[in-house]
């Protein structure tokens, strides 16, 4: 990566907004190579599909359109530059003849998914939607269909996920959930949701729950290859995405780590930036926020410019070094490793924070502009933990 030095007060330092500049381009090119998610998602009309797919969902998809026609009876429902594809099943309630052609037409989607071994155009998962505030009970016909149809994707191994929508009050939700995992059918898992806040003549409120749950057992049975897109498109669930992003900061940290392993007093923040760029970038697209020039360079400013990872990196090291009686240059060289480690751990959850923060609302883009916006970043950098000698250094490893 191409960053132009420039010389003060005797150390080589880093412009912040060639960094910045570099941070949005890795941005951009990580969302336009995420890998497509598809899903099928079946069930009668009225059991509120649509308000599924918009509540779970961080683009209202099913309110773009009616959605392209890809067989007789189902429709493609996309967005361009959302890296998402809800395949939706209309009119299944009619007839026996009308539920065989949507199984076929279902499994013909997955088979050619497959055949043409292309993850963007495989099918993922499938959610079948039953509605458990209607009168209607999981009747025989729904029975028979995911019989047949689970019994026909024994082969295939897509994940069927039984999503009880409308699921109020909870305690006929959980009726239903024991009911349908009586029949021991091949699925993942049955979970309850209530998608939207349900008002009852403005007596009481049944608040929604249950799609974070959705998103966690997805994640569990998704590819590693599908688990930043899952994150980046959907909304209701901050601890998923919170979770991921940690996987991008570990990820970092080990990168960190062997690019600090050398004889060096402290971890240059030249040679750990294009890490921690790249750490940056995933976070950014996990969250699924639209990050603008003047957030990321504020927090280059305060974070990874020369008042932050090279000081930072300068003073982890020199109190490991402290710590670390008659420490020559292999034993600096471990420590450099550890420090690059330490700064690049305090960096990814600053940035974690900043984004959680977004992501609930409780901070705007505006709000990070000026001193008072330098000084927020600088709050969000100094309470994560840094500078603490590991266990394998300190002699506290019981491996070591």
């Amino acid at each position: 990566m191409n960053l132009t030095p420039q010389k003060g007060g005797g150390n080589m330092e880093y412009r912040p907004d060639e960094i910045v500049r570099q941070t949005m381009e890795a941005i951009n090119q990580k969302i336009r190579n995420m890998n497509t998610l598809n899903i099928i998602i079946v069930g009668k009309s009225g059991v509120g599909k649509s308000t599924l797919i918009n509540s779970v969902f961080r683009e209202d998809l099913a309110e773009t359109g009616i959605g392209r026609p890809v067989t007789q009876s189902i429709r493609r429902i996309s967005k361009n530059g959302f890296p998402l594809t809800v395949y939706d099943t209309p009119g299944f309630e009619l007839g026996k003849g009308q539920q065989d052609q949507v199984k076929a037409e279902v499994m013909k989607l997955i088979k050619d998914g497959l055949a043409g071994k292309d993850i963007n155009k495989a099918i993922h998962c499938i959610w079948y939607c039953i509605n458990v505030g209607s009168n209607r009970t999981f009747d025989n016909s729904e029975l028979e269909w995911l019989r047949s149809f689970t019994e026909e994707n024994r082969a295939t191994r897509v994940p069927v996920f039984i999503v009880l929508t409308q699921g109020c009050p909870k305690k006929k939700a959980e009726e239903m959930r024991r009911l349908v995992e009586a029949e021991n059918l091949d699925v993942s898992k049955v979970i309850p949701v209530l998608a939207q806040d349900m008002n009852f003549d403005d007596e009481y409120v049944a608040k929604a729950y249950g799609l974070d749950n959705l998103i966690a057992v997805m994640g569990e049975e998704l590819p590693d290859d599908l688990q930043d897109t899952l994150q980046n498109v959907q909304k209701v669930s901050l601890k998923s995405k919170k979770k991921r992003a940690q996987t991008a900061v570990a990820a970092a940290v080990t990168a960190a780590f062997g690019e600090g392993f050398a004889p060096v007093p402290f971890a240059d923040a030249a040679m750990l930036i294009p890490t921690q760029i790249t750490m940056i970038a995933t976070i950014t697209a996990i969250f699924g926020l639209d990050v603008d020039r003047s957030v990321l360079m504020g927090f280059v400013s305060s974070a990874l410019g020369t008042g932050g990872a090279t000081v930072v990196g300068r003073s982890i090291a020199t109190n490991l070094l402290k710590l670390v009686p008659g420490a020559g240059t292999l034993t600096g060289g471990v420590i450099s490793g550890a420090t690059a480690g330490l700064v690049t751990t305090a960096l990814g959850e600053a940035y974690i924070k900043l984004m959680e923060q977004m992501y609930l609302g409780t901070l705007r883009a505006e709000d990070l502009q000026g001193e008072s916006g330098r000084q927020r970043f600088l709050a969000f950098f100094q309470k994560t933990p840094k500078g603490e000698l590991p266990d394998h250094l300190s002699g506290n490893d019981e491996n070591s």
